[in-house]
């Protein structure tokens, strides 16, 4: 499978309606991040078990020229959301009420790219027109896709019974067959007041004030206020001085530090001259010290206690590369597990490129529908603690761990890279391969997306923390990495638990390739 490429524009999404979305807003003179918020209302819509208005988003942005902005558009624990308020609970549940104890921040994110634009010359196409397919999608409908399909099959019986799940997700109390038709008008309703009312209603105006109603008849721990006091925030991204160029990730709450320290420890690796087995090997032992990094210090970015960016030193990530056995796998502890998310990226003909994420969490999030608004709430304040002492310890106001991060290079050859996955724990280790593949090995971009990938920990419905790989891997490399002490288990050949990933390349030339994931719906398009 070859990459696509185009002169004028990009986008590459795991849905095809909403690639085709965004590149309908490019080739109507809208920017990266207008042509990005049209193709996050539709993928709402049309992948609604990856990710929703009632989620969390984030965005690295890179301006043709200038330094990278980031956007962190999530939301903190409802002021209602105490310690004494789950007393009688072990752990914060994973659905129901008591798990959409978060604000959603992605539609204030959807707000802030939008004025960048404008003060960088976009903003030129109004939100009626960046929301329209995504309204026509939720009241006339979508084909149910086979990913959403086996979804609602294998969560079934913990989400059936959730409020709004079944009248909203459901055909007659079943779930939906691959290829039916499947509408959400009141979903289509709230994107429409959207367009009338701004986005600034869904936190502060009419809607708000409706979802505030509707969750305190549910039992929710989030009120007016917490909608009202929401603002999405820029971040000067972190970045990792790397051989081959500059690389942007996602600041605290996010595991963007990973991302970062994955590849700047295997740079201090000959990754040029690996073959696959020294390739998955090394990368999985880099993981495994970046993971450790993240679980003592990323928290709510009001609560870290030393600056991220100097985790990313050259010194320090040498001295861990320095660690790495060749010939022994180290030991580790536990991931953090699986999350539904999806990553997208746009690129213009000016050269503006845009990588984003928006999730709801696990698939479906808490499973809860908002009865009247129809919005889907997310359940990422699962990832508290509610030991007082732990570092992601429950407060009201406190931001929750986010596995979402966002990448973006300015390679040393003058090009540009977007590129991300969804996956949980498997976001970090499928952005360091495909990086690893393309960029340092001169692997294809198209190929370098679609060849087998691994995971090292959880994935849905499991609680081993085993290493899985893709059946298409060879069979040495299976026993290779038994004999380096791994515990390796197979996957299908293309498993959804390695993640939907993507990639676009501007070229030196202004030239545009796109790669997208064959194991989602999506595609790379491109004009």
């Amino acid at each position: 499978m070859q990459s696509n490429m185009a002169p004028s524009g990009m986008a590459v999404t795991p849905h095809h309606l909403a690639s085709e979305t965004a590149l309908s807003v490019l080739r109507h003179s809208g920017d990266a991040i207008e042509a990005m918020v049209a193709a996050a209302a539709t993928i709402a819509v049309v992948y609604p078990h990856m990710n929703g208005i009632g989620g969390d988003g984030f965005w690295l942005i890179v301006p043709p020229e200038g330094e990278p902005v980031a956007i962190d558009a999530s939301g903190a624990a409802g002021s209602l959301a105490t310690l004494e308020w789950y007393a009688d609970h072990a752990a914060i549940p994973h659905r129901g009420p008591r798990a959409a104890l978060t604000v959603p921040g992605t539609i204030s994110g959807w707000d802030e790219a939008l004025k960048l634009s404008a003060r960088w010359g976009g903003g030129r196409l109004p939100l009626s027109r960046l929301l329209a397919d995504a309204i026509r999608y939720a009241a006339d409908g979508i084909p149910v896709t086979l990913s959403q399909a086996h979804a609602t099959e294998n969560k079934y019986a913990e989400l059936v019974e959730m409020p709004g799940f079944a009248q909203t997700f459901l055909t007659r109390g079943e779930t939906p067959r691959p290829g039916s038709r499947f509408c959400q008008p009141k979903l289509a309703q709230t994107l429409t007041r959207l367009t009338t009312e701004g986005l600034e209603s869904f936190y502060r105006g009419p809607l708000a004030k409706l979802m505030a109603q509707e969750m305190a008849e549910l039992g929710m721990p989030i009120t007016y206020q917490d909608l009202a006091a929401h603002r999405a925030r820029q971040r000067v991204p972190l970045r990792l001085h790397h051989s081959h160029g500059e690389i942007y990730n996602m600041t605290p709450p996010t595991q963007g530090l990973v991302s970062l320290a994955i590849l700047g420890i295997t740079d201090h690796l000959d990754m040029a001259h690996a073959d696959e087995e020294e390739t998955v090997h090394r990368i999985v032992e880099a993981t495994k010290k970046a993971f450790a990094l993240r679980d003592k210090y990323i928290t709510d970015p009001r609560h870290v206690t030393l600056p991220v960016q100097s985790l990313l030193e050259a010194d320090k990530l040498a001295a861990l590369a320095a660690e790495v056995d060749d010939n022994r796998a180290a030991g580790w502890g536990a991931g953090k597990g699986p999350g539904d998310t999806v990553w997208m990226g746009v690129i213009d003909s000016n050269g503006m490129a845009v990588s984003f994420i928006q999730s709801i969490y696990h698939e479906f999030g808490s499973g809860v529908v908002l009865p009247q608004s129809g919005v889907l709430w997310q359940n990422r304040g699962a990832a508290f603690s509610l030991d007082p002492a732990h570092l992601l310890a429950l407060a009201p106001g406190k931001q929750p761990f986010h596995t979402l991060n966002p990448a973006a290079a300015r390679l040393a050859d003058g090009r540009t890279l977007v590129y991300g996955s969804m996956g949980g724990d498997g976001q970090p280790q499928t952005q360091a391969a495909i990086f690893t593949r393309h960029v340092i090995q001169g692997m294809g971009l198209q190929q370098a997306v679609s060849a087998p990938r691994w995971l090292l920990g959880r994935t849905w419905g499991q609680a081993s923390d085993s290493l899985k790989l893709e059946g298409r891997f060879s069979a040495q490399t299976f026993q290779r990495l038994r004999e380096l002490g791994h515990e390796v288990e197979a996957l299908p050949d293309f498993s959804e638990a390695v993640g939907h990933a993507g990639a676009i390349v501007r070229h030196t030339n202004g030239m545009l390739e796109g790669a997208f994931d064959p194991r989602s719906n999506g595609s790379a398009a491109g004009f």
